[in-house]
């Protein structure tokens, strides 16, 4: 692994980052304040980004995008988690598992995607089934060859804007000497489907304007054309291409830190008590350091388990480290930052407190900190026996 950027890769860094403060903080105070984007901003947004040439860089060029490696995803990842959520979700990244789209779902679903004309949305979290994706209740049965569904999904980020969902729902059930064990299914269901509703979620502190949906599917009945991958493939799907998802989680949590650590760097350079910058006292002067250094850490971690994942190396540990460490990193920077801040820090003259704010989410979805370390535990002990 080289640990300097090429050219290349510095001018990803430099042209997604001039992007995120040219045409996503200036929106920023608005989105927070109203807690919605407007529809020429998101549109702007998307424009811009179709324009630039970035739009769906997550994907291969042989579906006519930039095909930017998992480490370079990683870079424009990270330089997006220093802006607003709600706003950056428009700089468009499909889901990559669409690239298992098949026959006509190419057409009526991955290359819309890829071009900006229709936008998903991934759907597996249920009211009683978060971390624990096989107790999802969401059932799909069989009924005169189509799929009936029942069940309700909820904390469905970017539902709202979608013009389709891919939804994992369970289709059957195997016993095991553990007990029930569901066998899931991934389909693509488009918005305005009969028996499909999407509707409002929950208020959250976090993410300002990143909205949160609930659906619900009241006997919906979806034909075999539009199951992604293989009936009861839900799993291999998922772990197919949702594997790197993590990657992005943690890459967005150092942006964010990087962000929130140059407020509390200049407030320490600049903020005088007792005659001389507050940087001069060592309570402060050392948890600058820390700081920066658990940044530093962070980002090493993250972009060497991208590097990993673009070398063909087993990476499941790695990533999962990278998650683990990069959003409790980011926990511990944004409360050090409102710290040397002081009452300030609480106030929303400045977007500290948002940051605070924003950061108590990464440690839960995409698996929550519990999960990554029992990922990380088990990687290591397996090959022991134990």
């Amino acid at each position: 692994m080289h640990f300097g950027l090429t050219d290349e890769q510095q001018m990803i860094v430099d042209t997604v980052r001039s992007f995120v403060e040219n045409e996503i903080y200036p929106h920023e105070d608005l989105v927070e304040r109203t807690g919605e984007v407007p529809e020429e901003i998101a549109q702007d947004i998307k424009q811009k980004t179709i324009d630039l040439g970035f739009y769906a860089c997550n994907f291969p060029e042989s579906v006519g995008c930039a095909g930017l490696s998992h480490l370079e995803f990683a870079l424009v990842e990270r330089e997006l988690g220093r802006g607003s959520m709600a706003l950056n979700h428009f700089f468009g990244r499909p889901q990559n598992i669409l690239m298992a789209c098949e026959g006509e779902q190419v057409d009526r679903y991955l290359m819309p995607a890829v071009r900006g004309e229709r936008m998903d949305a991934l759907a597996m979290t249920e009211p009683g089934a978060g971390s624990d994706v096989r107790g999802m209740k969401c059932f799909a049965r069989r009924e005169g060859g189509d799929w009936v569904v029942n069940g309700t999904k909820h904390f469905i980020s970017g539902a709202e804007h979608a013009d389709f969902i891919i939804c994992f729902i369970a289709t059957g059930e195997d016993q095991t000497r553990k007990g029930p064990k569901k066998r899931i299914t991934a389909f693509l269901v488009d918005r305005g489907t009969p028996g499909f509703t999407i509707r409002d979620g929950y208020k959250s502190v976090s993410h300002r304007g990143y909205k949160n949906m609930v659906l619900e599917f009241d006997d919906c009945r979806l034909p075999d054309a539009q199951v992604l991958g293989e009936v009861d493939g839900g799993f291999e799907v998922m772990n197919t291409w949702l594997y790197a998802t993590r990657i992005t989680v943690a890459a967005m949590s150092v942006g964010r830190a990087r962000r929130c650590f140059d407020y509390a760097l200049n407030y320490a350079a600049e903020r005088e008590q007792f005659g001389q910058p507050i940087g001069k006292f060592q309570g402060v002067s050392f948890q600058i350091a820390d700081m920066i250094t658990e940044i530093d850490a962070a980002d090493h971690l993250t972009l060497a388990s991208a590097w990993r994942l673009d070398e063909n190396l087993p990476a499941n540990r790695e990533i999962a480290s990278a998650k683990l460490y990069a959003t409790e990193m980011l926990a511990r920077i944004t409360d050090q930052t409102l710290q040397i801040f002081g009452g300030m820090g609480l106030m929303d003259d400045f977007p500290i407190e948002r940051f605070w704010r924003d950061a108590r989410v990464e440690r839960i979805w995409d698996g929550t900190s519990e999960i990554q370390r029992h990922i990380i535990s088990r990687d290591l002990l397996r090959p022991l026996g134990a």
